[in-house]
């Protein structure tokens, strides 16, 4: 496509050459392929199922680990804005009804003196309109309520991010799953009494997170004897994709200017990349549970680093036996067993290699990050789950998998999709530099192949929207990944406001 002075100028601004815009292009186009798999993986076929002694096995291994005095990060994406938990609240608000009539309004109203925001609210209402909750009820007015929660002149629920709202009550009163992520930090990723937290955050809600941060760090780095390093970061607009039409020309706006949209979660790998760290531990920001539900997310979150680490020492060990050339045919045969089973990467015809080229093979395999993620036994959720895909160089592997990278057609990959045991909760513990001290560009690691193409509309006009390979999929695709089953009450995300009243989220 031609580009005008105007388009040259609107991509230089988001740091976006005009062959990445033509690839982005030419993706609509072709589309992406399926990815072609081997099958689910599953207890003993790629999933970890550690014992009693295995997890205080691994558990010593990360703490012996923290002890040399490592840098560790906890990242969190924070950036998504609340209101699809609130979906129904807005139905509510907008309805030609006036009392709860769904079951769901009902849950929400009968139990709203659950929730960790009530007291805030009934505040709030008081003061606006000298009636608190209760007394709004009795006269029949719950749209009252829903609106003080939702707009901008209440607490603006509709409208912050997750990270902000508040998810739990205590004693000393209600936390935001911001402050539950800082605990979380204190107890599992510290080293040398300190503890280094990373949100990705959107520019609206920066100023927002910082103010929250300012006003509560304090008392937690007190309770845990920690200090805090909390620092945020932003999407890059670099990492934007152009919208288009649904012929594959690029949609325009009023003004005639490209329509660029954010690229989706995918694009956190830049900021994942420039964190400097030797592990790092990502979560998303709504799987948080209070105090008294702590103990076994801890505990898991250091058996999964624990193999984590042996994983990364086992790689070292033999990156650097190869390098020194001082093997034999044995320590061939060893590594490889190491590789297809410790790292479940399978070549069918690693046989047909000579030596030398299985040298080359094998460090290749081995040098490259390394994730273990916690997987749940799989209740239904949507979402990826684990399995063994092959790969563009005729391997095949672990990955997390979506549904949209697999062949609705191909009722063998369906039944693998259907049927899978285990469910990706976003859990993972990552080793980000080299054996050589090095960090990894994770840039390099990512399967270009595995975006995603979605129809979304704009002013009633139809368009195509690209997102970038998923952060837990295709971003990570080229990265070596083990998975450990996780037990399910550390997976507890808030989707909807009325998940807040599961008895996960009661303090």
């Amino acid at each position: 496509m031609t580009l005008s002075e105007k388009d040259l100028q609107q991509i230089s601004a988001k740091g976006i050459s005009p062959e990445k815009l033509e690839q982005q292009l030419n993706d609509f186009k072709k589309g992406f392929p399926f990815l072609k798999l081997e099958g689910p993986a599953a207890i003993g076929k790629g999933i970890m199922a550690p014992t009693a002694e295995d997890a205080e096995k691994y558990i010593n291994t990360w703490n012996e680990y923290k002890a040399q005095g490592r840098k560790i990060v906890k990242f969190v994406p924070a950036s998504g804005a609340a209101s699809r938990m609130f979906k129904d609240v807005f139905s509510f608000v907008d309805a030609d009804y006036n009392a709860p009539t769904s079951a769901f309004e009902k849950k929400y109203f009968e139990s709203i003196k659950d929730f960790a925001f009530y007291e805030t609210l009934d505040a709030l209402l008081k003061e606006q309109t000298g009636k608190g909750i209760e007394a709004l009820m009795e006269e029949g007015d719950y749209k009252s309520i829903a609106k003080a929660m939702l707009d901008k002149e209440g607490l603006n629920y509709g409208q912050l991010p997750k990270g902000l709202l508040l998810f739990h009550n205590y004693c000393d009163g209600a936390r935001t799953p911001m402050e539950e992520h800082l605990v979380e930090a204190a107890l599992y990723a510290n080293s040398n009494g300190e503890a280094d937290v990373h949100f990705t955050v959107s520019n609206e809600h920066l100023e927002l997170f910082k103010a929250k941060v300012a006003e509560k760090a304090d008392k937690y780095a007190e309770k845990y004897n920690i200090k805090y390093n909390i620092s945020f970061s932003e999407q890059k607009p670099s990492t934007d994709t152009v919208a288009a039409n649904p012929d594959g020309t690029p949609f325009r706006n009023s003004d005639d200017s490209l329509l660029f949209r954010p690229g989706g979660h995918g694009a956190l790998i830049e900021n994942l990349n420039d964190i400097e760290a030797d592990v790092i531990f990502v979560k998303n920001i709504d799987n948080v549970v209070p105090d008294r539900l702590k103990e076994e997310t801890v505990e898991w979150k250091q058996i999964i680093a624990g193999v984590l680490v042996e994983l990364q020492k086992k790689s070292f060990e033999y990156l650097n036996l190869l390098d020194g050339g001082n093997y034999n045919h044995e320590n061939l045969l060893e590594i490889i067993k190491f590789v297809q089973d410790d790292l479940c990467c399978r070549k069918n015809d690693i046989k047909d290699l000579e030596d030398a080229e299985l040298v080359l093979y094998l460090k290749n395999k081995l040098n490259r990050p390394i994730r273990v993620a916690g997987v749940v036994k799989n209740v239904g959720e949507p979402g990826g789950g684990p399995f063994l895909a092959y790969n563009p160089d005729g391997t095949y592997s672990l990955q997390i998998l979506e549904s949209s990278q697999i062949d609705k057609n191909n009722e063998t990959y369906m039944k693998y999709f259907t049927e899978g045991t285990h469910f990706n909760p976003v859990d993972l513990v990552c080793a980000v530099k080299d054996y050589k001290g090095c960090p990894f560009d994770l840039t390099q690691f990512v399967d270009k192949n595995t975006g995603f193409i979605s129809s979304k509309s704009k002013n009633g006009k139809e368009l195509l929207a690209l997102e970038l390979p998923g952060l837990w999929n295709g971003a990570m695709s080229d990265w070596n990944t083990v998975f450990v089953e996780v037990p399910l009450g550390t997976f507890n995300p808030v989707k909807t406001v009325n998940d807040l009243l599961r008895p996960q989220h009661q303090a």
